[in-house]
């Protein structure tokens, strides 16, 4: 228990029943839905101005829409999921129609048609209406999956378990996503300058995401105790979301990350191309150390969590992040690089150990107080703050355009090395010294007591009881 600034959390009713899904084949459906979407942070950018030639001030007018609307479109997803009663349970039916739609879309994201592409207006509009219909069945997923980690384990022991095993998913996917995704589309599916072997790469990604993500919803075993609870009332559940203080502030810090993070995985690329000079290879190289390194520090950092709680580790992991990102300014070549890769990777393995952790938290204490649990639309508000990155991404590119005359490939300006030297390394530590500053002032519930031989399939489950926050 962590003793800071106490004050009394209402204490809740009967808890949701043990389940018995597996923290394994919960936590890998994590694999599944960041294959495709991490190929999209990572490589849109890189494909629709860098080679397709997209104007990048089109890019950033489009992606702020994209921001807007993928924020807007999150409780409506998460309502609807805590409101469905079927047979299947209220997140499996959103997660099997999500995984289709998401294969769908980031297949045409990446196969842009030949005479499509040789059309300014075309290339816009194709760019616009797949990112957007991609970004919404993302959406659709991550409501009802993310919904699942507080319903499915209310043990914070079980729950650490399962997060731990989706972060690492996520992060083996970042490592095929992202570091691999260079090499794999310029080299081996596809040659330099050109856009088709990020297509083909889209079909493999695509078919094997929402393989996973259908073996994950079907082997999910929702509590059927949840059917019986009252459906939230939307405008309701809105004004007392919205009274929450946590729900400001703790969406606040994980909206500066969030954004810091979104920035990184769309402009590495072109940071190590323009910045660093180097090639496809290098781009692998570094992303996948620095993944590497996260994917190895995540026990270090449930270790430290173990000793001092999720709350505190969480405070110290934000501003790690933050100055980590202070050497990507001064890397010159890939070595250099890699070593200030390095200083990210142990920041946001911190933050990715801990900030789920947190928000269930949060997600506990509302369904204590409220006695309903509504943890799609709860994340879903979250979310609203958290998406709305898409406005800082799009204002970060503009900037580069405005400041540093970078506008596409075809014409870089006359130091696109400056320029995303700024974007990958000054506007995520600005943003990270918010989100520090911010987590500063939190209060947080204190997570659910155990009792023993508490584990789900294995004995009684302890309510929460009154007590501090941190």
């Amino acid at each position: 228990m962590e003793p800071e600034d106490a004050v009394d959390v209402p204490k809740a009713g009967p808890g949701p029943s043990p389940t018995r899904t597996s923290p394994l084949r919960y936590g890998a459906g994590m694999f599944g839905t960041s294959l495709p979407i991490n190929l999209v942070k990572g490589s849109m950018l890189y494909v629709y101005v860098e080679l397709l030639g997209l104007d990048a001030a089109i890019y950033a007018t489009v992606y702020a829409v994209y921001g807007v609307l993928d924020a807007l479109d999150n409780p409506v997803f998460g309502h609807l999921s805590d409101r469905t009663r079927s047979r299947w349970g209220r997140r499996r039916p959103y997660l099997v129609t999500g995984a289709l739609v998401l294969a769908v879309t980031t297949i045409a994201l990446f196969s842009v048609p030949g005479p499509v592409a040789d059309s300014a207006v075309g290339l816009a509009v194709w760019f616009a209406v797949f990112a957007i219909t991609t970004e919404m069945a993302d959406s659709l997923i991550n409501a009802s999956y993310g919904a699942l980690l507080p319903e499915l384990f209310s043990h914070e022991k079980r729950r650490a378990t399962a997060n731990a095993v989706r972060q690492g998913a996520q992060l083996i996917a970042l490592v095929i996503a992202l570091a691999m995704t260079p090499v794999l589309a310029r080299n081996v599916l596809g040659t330099e300058g050109s856009a088709v072997g990020y297509g083909r790469l889209a079909i493999i990604f695509g078919v094997v995401s929402a393989a996973v993500i259908l073996w994950t919803a079907f082997g999910v075993r929702e509590d059927p105790a949840l059917n019986a609870e009252a459906k939230p009332l939307f405008f309701r559940s809105v004004r007392q979301i919205l009274s929450t203080s946590q729900f400001w502030t703790v969406g606040l810090v994980n909206a500066c990350y969030g954004a810091a993070m979104a920035l990184v995985l769309g402009g590495l690329q072109l940071y190590v191309h323009h910045t660093l000079g180097g090639s496809a290879l290098d781009a692998s190289i570094l992303q996948l150390v620095v993944i590497a390194v996260s994917i190895g520090m995540l026990s270090v950092w449930a270790a430290v969590v173990r000793r001092k709680g999720a709350a505190w580790t969480w405070r110290l992991a934000l501003p790690v992040a933050a100055v980590g990102f202070v050497p990507m300014y001064f890397a010159t070549d890939l070595i250099t690089g890699i070593l200030a890769g390095l200083t990210v990777a142990v920041g946001y393995s911190g933050v990715l150990a801990t900030n789920d952790l947190v928000i269930a938290r949060v997600l506990d204490a509302d369904a204590a107080r409220h006695g309903t649990h509504r943890s799609g639309l709860f994340l879903a508000a979250f979310g609203v703050l958290g998406r709305l990155n898409g406005l800082v991404t799009a204002a970060a590119l503009a900037s580069l355009t405005v400041w540093f005359g970078y506008r596409s490939g075809a014409d870089p300006g006359p130091d696109p090395g400056q320029a995303f030297r700024v974007y990958l390394s000054l506007y995520p530590f600005a943003l990270l010294v918010i989100g520090t500053t911010v987590s500063r002032f939190i209060r947080l519930p204190v997570a659910p007591q155990e009792m023993t031989g508490g584990e789900p399939g294995g004995g009684t489950q302890a309510e929460p009881v009154p007590g501090p926050v941190s």
